[in-house]
């Protein structure tokens, strides 16, 4: 019985919060409301899973990266995954085609990708209808999230945002620079080095609702009562995702432009006809930030067939480590050409230096 006063307690404050007008007015309140609707979801959840380890999808992870299909059953994400990998994931006109997840290998500008096609999730996922809690999981550990909406039903967007919203992962965003430090006495203190929406009152009022009443926080960027829960509760996953919109071909123009507006997708394809494939890779290798770097031996031309393929941000040190553990200790300095460097060649003594997409390294050691 208290599982299900829980839900209903849920329900009622999240129509409040749905209801209510969000303003300076306001705002203290709907932060407050939010912030029992995440308790009585955390206690419901304790509750149902009894302690005990659920039933999930084992895979293996392959690749510079991963990235997973998302999306309702039918959307295309079988035909999707067979278009871009060497896949042979069941094709079907009927829902729940896909009962497992399906690996493929994507090979684009030299990075190796796995692509992984999931059962379709159904609303309710998030709390286990259809296996959904399962098929969700596996989006915790991906480092990019492809979400596939069927053309002909664009209210599926939101439908999948607040799937993927209530099974705690944050898409397109990055972990908020908070710090909270509990103390044994002293109440609540708050530092801040940015101008927020939010009152003291309300950050305090939050930190109580989870128990929290002696603490420091230092609030380093703007941040929204949202983002303050996930931060207390820290059970948070932040992965970068892409909309696609399928099916464009069974749509006129006046009614893709209005399905355009409406949800804003990153592109528009049709798996099918294999329309927008070829964008569709360069979009994905481009939201995973990848870049290639080459590698060249002293006195010899550059090894230009099989560059390193790493992130952006990667530094002369990451290389040296990747290489060889030694490297870094022995490092006297790396000669560079491409984008980093203002002429061929040019020697930077640190292992610091941030390199760039098609750097070409020559890396000296002592």
């Amino acid at each position: 019985m208290e599982l299900k006063s829980n839900a209903d307690k849920i329900k009622e404050l999240e129509k409040e919060v749905a209801s209510t007008k969000y303003n300076k007015a306001t705002q203290h309140h709907i932060g407050l409301i939010k912030a029992k609707i995440a308790r009585l979801k955390d206690k419901q959840e304790a509750r149902s899973s009894g302690g005990g380890k659920g039933e999930g999808y084992s895979i293996k992870k392959s690749g510079d990266a991963s990235a997973i299909l998302l999306g309702f059953p039918s959307v295309g994400k079988s035909t999707l995954l067979n278009v871009l990998t060497n896949a042979k994931s069941p094709v079907g006109s009927y829902d729940f085609t896909t009962l497992t997840v399906i690996p493929g290998s994507l090979t684009y500008k030299h990075a190796k990708i796995q692509i992984l096609d999931v059962p379709g999730i159904v609303s309710g996922a998030a709390s286990g209808r259809g296996r959904g809690k399962e098929v969700l999981a596996v989006i915790r550990n991906a480092d990019l999230i492809l979400m596939v909406i069927d053309a002909l039903q664009p209210k599926q967007y939101n439908k999948i945002l607040k799937e993927v919203f209530d099974t705690k992962v944050r898409i397109n965003q990055l972990k908020p620079d908070v710090r909270i430090t509990k103390h044994p006495r002293g109440g609540i203190r708050i530092g801040k080095t940015v101008k927020l929406d939010m009152k003291n009152e309300t950050i305090s009022s939050i930190l109580r609702e989870f128990r929290i009443s002696n603490a420091d926080i230092l609030i380093r960027e703007k941040i929204d009562e949202d983002q303050l829960i996930d931060i207390i509760e820290g059970n948070r996953s932040y992965v970068p995702a892409v909309t696609i919109l399928n099916k464009a071909d069974l749509l006129d123009k006046k009614s893709l432009a209005k399905v355009k507006k409406e949800i804003k997708p990153d592109l528009i394809i049709s798996a099918q006809k294999k329309i927008n494939i070829d964008k569709l890779k360069e979009l994905i290798f481009q939201k995973l930030n990848f870049i290639r770097i080459y590698l060249k031996e002293i006195n010899q031309a550059a090894d230009m067939e099989e560059p390193l393929i790493v992130k952006k941000g990667y530094t002369v040190g990451n290389v040296c480590e990747r290489l060889h553990k030694d490297f870094v200790n022995k490092f006297k300095y790396v000669r560079l050409w491409g984008p980093s460097a203002k002429f061929p060649g040019q020697k930077f003594l640190k292992l610091e230096k941030v390199l760039q997409d098609k750097d070409v390294l020559e890396i000296h050691l002592n």
